[in-house]
């Protein structure tokens, strides 16, 4: 059963005439990973600004944690950790000494923001490096230590704002693993906002489309892939080999597997045969090719990457959907 955790309601926000974001409806979910996905300009930092209570909505309700951002913004900030792109220390400070003054921020007092500090380095992978000076830290290192100081307060929601930006290739992939571990022990929500298609794929349970202001689609990628490219069917494809060499005939294969269920439509296309079908029944078609004496060479369920699923859009996929 879904527990949204994030409620927008028919959101806009106005600047004079701009407007950055256009009646936005979006509902995440306890313990979910949802990505904002979208080119600069789209709207994803107003959106979270209003989030966190920040800026006021033009127009709408934000509604986080069960609490509204506009009338409450303290007591969401009190539920919400943000990870900027850019995240400032004192650099003249120790990473453990960073954490420390933000626990004591929070309400903790020494004995119990140094223990809670110390073991969140360890829980982010800097333990070894928790005594040395952030002025020496690597940008890796300050986007896990800024990691550390929004769980310090225990968050049930976290807002990550680009938060790979200028990171090595190694280093992004450490810091997306912490993320997405991090959702899976402790059921923390995470909105994590990118215009790095691969690297919200990689994490994201769903992901929301972002131009112009304007949320174009949302799901998880398999959803959004049948949507725009199979119009809500499964598309398996498959390669194969009549027995003794023979040639295959497009009419005996659709005869074939007419009797299956969810069938809709048989088609042969660079030397691959493509059906369509209301469910996934790859495990049926395979089966019904052996025992009919074909060779099957290759069955694959055709699915779609969010890189395309996202140029579908700017290439006017929109209107076919």
């Amino acid at each position: 059963m879904s527990n949204p955790v994030i409620q927008l309601n028919g959101i806009s926000k106005k600047y004079g005439d701009f407007t950055a974001v256009n009646t936005l409806d979006l509902s995440i979910n306890e313990g979910e990973i949802f990505g904002l996905l979208g080119p600069n300009g789209a709207g994803k930092s107003t959106t979270i600004l209003m989030l966190m209570g920040l800026t006021e909505p033009s127009a709408g309700s934000v509604n986080v944690c069960g609490i509204n951002s506009t009338s409450k913004p303290i007591a969401v900030k009190k539920k919400v950790g943000y990870l900027p792109e850019d995240i400032g220390f004192y650099d003249d400070l120790s990473g453990l000494e960073n954490l420390i003054y933000t626990a004591r921020l929070n309400g903790f007092n020494y004995d119990s923001a140094k223990q809670k500090a110390s073991e969140l380095l360890d829980r982010v992978g800097l333990g070894k490096q928790k005594t040395k000076k952030t002025s020496k830290y690597s940008k890796g290192m300050r986007q896990r230590l800024g990691l550390a100081d929004v769980l310090i307060k225990d968050p049930q929601v976290i807002i990550l704002d680009e938060p790979t930006t200028g990171i090595d290739p190694k280093g992004v992939q450490e810091l997306l693993s912490l993320i997405k571990k991090l959702s899976v022990e402790q059921n923390i929500t995470v909105l994590f906002s990118s215009h790095n298609l691969h690297q919200v794929q990689q994490v994201c349970d769903r992901v929301g489309i972002f131009v112009k202001g304007k949320l174009l689609a949302e799901g998880n990628i398999n959803e959004l892939s049948q949507k725009l490219f199979t119009h809500g069917m499964y598309l398996i494809e498959l390669e194969i080999d009549a027995p003794n060499k023979g040639s295959v005939d497009l009419k005996n294969i659709t005869k074939l597997l007419e009797p299956l269920s969810g069938i809709q439509n048989v088609s042969f296309t660079d030397k691959r045969f493509q059906i369509e079908c209301s469910s996934d029944i790859s495990s049926s078609i395979a089966k019904t090719i052996i025992q009919a004496n074909y060779n099957l060479n290759f069955l694959s369920k055709k699915e779609y990457g969010l890189d395309a699923i996202y140029n579908r859009y700017f290439e006017g996929g929109l209107n076919d959907v």
